[in-house]
């Protein structure tokens, strides 16, 4: 049966604060250039994605030929987040682009990027490209965070594994790069609040 994203579970729990917050943006820079910037980052975050994809499966990717301006600056952060967060600090590759599902009266599915032993640990890794820098105290980390946690249950309940850490690789389009871990007990915290996202999801489409 069909089951709901975890990506589209947090889109429609975000908070009120959330809301609001985005609601001012684009209300300051107009809906069109709102607009302009969003596809604008999904389109190299997606090409991003798909290099990095291929250097991990380890073969090469012919389209890059073709690459245009974007395409080339996705080129560039998928190189930085090779050379400063996964050369060295992988010790084995257990799945890329890994569908993973939570089989539940309220569950969930999913596609974790990378699923590693990164420096000595079970972890899902994620693939994050931002226009500036990741502060610790934006809701948006937060959110990425959640969303490790919601792929890691579904990574231990399909594969009866215990993921014990999650791990943030993150390119700005400035070319900065920026690592973000949660593991162990902050794991544990974050995978509790996604399943409380879950039943607010729950409570949400069953209204």
């Amino acid at each position: 049966h069909k089951l709901p994203s975890v990506s589209t579970i947090l889109s429609e729990t975000k908070s009120e604060e959330d809301k609001a917050a985005l609601a001012a943006w684009k209300a300051r820079i107009g809906a069109k250039e709102a607009q302009n910037i969003t596809s604008s980052a999904a389109a190299n975050g997606t090409k991003m994605h798909s290099i990095l994809e291929s250097y991990l499966r380890g073969r090469e990717n012919l389209e890059l030929l073709e690459f245009e301006e974007e395409s080339d600056l996705a080129q560039k952060m998928a190189d930085l987040i090779v050379a400063e967060g996964i050369e060295g600090k992988i010790d084995e590759i257990h799945g890329v682009e890994c569908n993973l599902f939570y089989n539940d009266p309220k569950g969930f599915a999913g596609t974790a990027d990378l699923v590693a032993t990164y420096e000595s640990q079970l972890s899902i890794c994620d693939f994050k490209q931002k226009n500036s820098i990741m502060k610790e105290s934006y809701s948006s980390l937060g959110e990425y965070y959640t969303q490790i946690a919601g792929y890691s249950l579904a990574h231990d309940k399909v594969f009866g594994s215990t993921i014990t850490q999650g791990v943030i690789l993150l390119a700005t389009k400035d070319l900065v790069f920026q690592i973000f871990r949660i593991n162990h007990e902050k794991l544990k915290e974050y995978q509790k609040l996604f399943l409380a996202r879950v039943d607010k999801y729950y409570s949400l489409i069953n209204k």
